[in-house]
């Protein structure tokens, strides 16, 4: 009889597992693997452009860190876990049908609506809320929230959900229905968030609880139409739409420059990876 490794041991051991105790171990572990690989990029390359003596502006350091992190982290650790399991990462994206169409505009504007709801519970209730320091880069430089308006689109929206939505919670939901599958995604989606945020526990906990709210619509749109362009747009939508607000609250408002418990929330759910640095 063949000896096997610890390595091929522990494998047969997992495996041999209930399935649903599978998905609750690789689900968190690919979620909180990109955020992992996204520190590890993000710290090489800014120590490199520390090495060399670049000091890069607010602005790129933005767009830089969404390239790193949303594009390459992210999306690289979700195609790297569906290439191993011999589905190609372009396959969850397809020509959106009427039907996805309504169902995208639909869940964009429930989501706007879901924010309010929640916005004025926590106000009514005197809930803390976590802080998230970069806000202050939006605040101090209003051309970010412009750059990041069509980043939502293009690097946002897609990133983060074809790791969210098109891994974690399909490998949730090969072994739950969709009503666990759903809020067990949304929720390891918000947890990852908490390296993004400040303040005392509590405030941290309110915060996180909103935003895998939030992602409940993304995971059950998904559900429904089992297009990722559908959830993507409406992730970029809500959030280019909050930056658009924020934005003109910057620039315009009354107390011009000055971050928003809105912007740390909006913030927090783009930049997981940014106060770390």
């Amino acid at each position: 009889m063949v000896s096997l490794g610890p390595i091929q041991t522990l494998t047969a051991w997992f495996r041999s597992l209930d399935p649903r105790i599978q998905a609750l171990v690789v689900a968190p572990a690919i979620g909180f693997s990109g955020i992992v690989a996204a520190g590890a990029i993000v710290l090489v390359v800014f120590i490199a452009l520390g090495l060399v003596g670049y000091q890069p502006s607010p602005l790129l350091l933005i767009g830089l860190s969404l390239v790193l992190v949303q594009g390459i982290s992210f999306g690289g650790v979700a195609s790297a876990y569906l290439i191993r399991t011999g589905r190609s990462p372009l396959s969850l994206f397809g020509v959106p049908t009427l039907r996805d169409v309504v169902v995208a505009v639909g869940g964009f504007f429930g989501s706007l609506m879901i924010l309010a709801a929640a916005s004025t519970l926590v106000q009514q209730a005197g809930a803390p809320t976590a802080e998230n320091s970069v806000a202050q880069i939006g605040a101090e430089n209003p051309e970010v929230l412009l750059l990041l308006i069509p980043a939502a689109f293009v690097f946002i929206g897609p990133g983060e959900e074809i790791l969210f939505r098109g891994v974690v919670q399909s490998r949730l939901r090969e072994a739950f229905s969709p009503w666990v599958a759903i809020p067990l995604a949304s929720v390891i989606f918000g947890a990852v968030h908490y390296v993004a945020l400040t303040g005392a526990a509590p405030g941290r906990i309110v915060t996180i609880g909103i935003l895998s709210t939030l992602t409940l619509v993304f995971g059950a749109t998904y559900e429904y139409t089992d297009n990722l362009v559908v959830p993507s747009f409406i992730h970029g939508a809500y959030d280019a739409v909050l930056f658009a607000g924020l934005y003109v609250v910057v620039v315009y408002g009354p107390e011009a420059g000055s971050p928003t418990e809105t912007a740390s929330l909006v913030l927090a759910d783009v930049f997981a990876l940014l106060p770390a640095l």
